[in-house]
């Protein structure tokens, strides 16, 4: 049996971040598949995907910092901010004019750089996935229809250049950023910076919270678990029996849900309160064992956050001496109670 939990995977450049999702509902035969946060089809790196109730934790990830490494071309400007849109402006000759007379060298690209570190205000992509009233921007921008687009509060933890390339007239750097950060939209506010433009011209995700692109698994090497190819109906070529993963080589890649959950608290509940907390009912602070308090319970987060996650625990029980994971419960400190938000094991 495939269990619950997620796969850190390395999404390849060219595959949607929703075409890794259908390779494991495919693998699986499980149709409940998410991710935790959306990669561009021309990005590479971790793309944690969620299988079965995991898929609930998303919103618990708000917390979590994300690490990039991308690759900026200075004097273009596209309608995707990415070298793969349609060119607005081509002013790849004044990019160079601007190298050639040191108004863009290393000092002064480090120095751009540092203007973004700290809360910023940020314009999202016309070209994103992004809502605005129920529908998704890329669906406003491919229909040819305007819509003011709000920018937006993010936070950047830290951003280094790693290497310049000026004659080519691009530079390499890497961000550590809140959820929410587009890279691509950096990419055009320093190009802003220079008079000249720049566009995102390539990107990986090194780092999403826990999850980091050395422990992450190749998509190729996931499709290889397949067992044999699919059966289809020989009159009508339907698909009549799916091939799928063994489930011991699957599972083999597949981390409990509360692994990326470091942020929170962690109580162990006492034996004869486990079916009432799973059914839904308060537990009081005396019938738990609190082995760790939450992260931001006495401390100010970098990002804003849910007022509840200063005082969200990890639930666990203990049986034949192992800690089974519960679900994630807040604190009231009034009523002083430990209430189920989201329940992820009976125990």
């Amino acid at each position: 049996m495939i269990k619950e939990g997620i796969i850190n995977i390395n999404k390849p450049a060219g595959y949607t971040s929703h075409d890794c999702v259908n390779v494991i509902r495919s693998l699986t035969g499980i149709k409940r598949i998410g991710h935790t946060g959306t990669l561009d089809p021309m990005a590479s790196g971790v793309l944690p995907v969620c299988i079965g109730s995991a898929a609930r934790i998303t919103e618990y990830l708000d917390l979590d910092f994300k690490k990039y490494r991308c690759e900026l071309l200075l004097g273009l400007e596209t309608d995707t901010l990415d070298i793969w849109g349609q060119v607005l402006f081509d002013k790849t000759e004044l990019a160079k004019s601007l190298i050639s007379s040191g108004k863009i060298s290393e000092e002064t690209v480090r120095s751009a750089l540092t203007q973004f570190v700290g809360n910023i205000m940020q314009i999202p992509p016309k070209y994103s996935a992004l809502k605005v009233n129920g529908k998704k921007l890329y669906e406003y921008a491919r229909a040819g229809q305007e819509i003011e687009i709000k920018s937006r509060r993010v936070y950047i933890k830290d951003i280094q250049l790693l290497s310049l390339n000026l004659s080519e007239c691009k530079f390499f750097f890497e961000v550590t950023c809140s959820k929410g950060t587009y890279i691509r939209s950096l990419c055009r506010d320093i190009g802003e910076i220079f008079g000249c433009g720049a566009a995102m011209s390539a990107l990986e995700r090194t780092a999403s919270g826990v999850f980091s692109v050395e422990d992450a698994v190749d998509l190729e090497a996931l499709k290889k678990l397949k067992q044999g190819e699919n059966k289809r109906d020989p009159e009508t070529g339907k698909i009549i029996e799916y091939a799928r993963a063994i489930p011991d080589e699957m599972n083999a890649f597949v981390v409990d849900v509360d692994v990326p959950l470091t942020h929170f608290g962690k109580a162990v509940l006492f034996d004869n309160r486990v079916k009432w907390f799973c059914d839904g009912g308060p537990v009081h602070e005396q019938q738990v064992k609190i082995l760790k308090n939450p992260e931001y319970k006495e401390k100010n987060a970098l990002i804003e956050i849910r007022e509840e996650f200063k005082n969200a625990y990890n639930i666990y029980r203990e049986k034949n001496g192992q800690e089974l994971f519960l679900g994630v419960a807040f604190h009231n400190e009034e009523t002083m109670e430990f209430k189920a938000d989201k329940v992820f094991g009976r125990g």
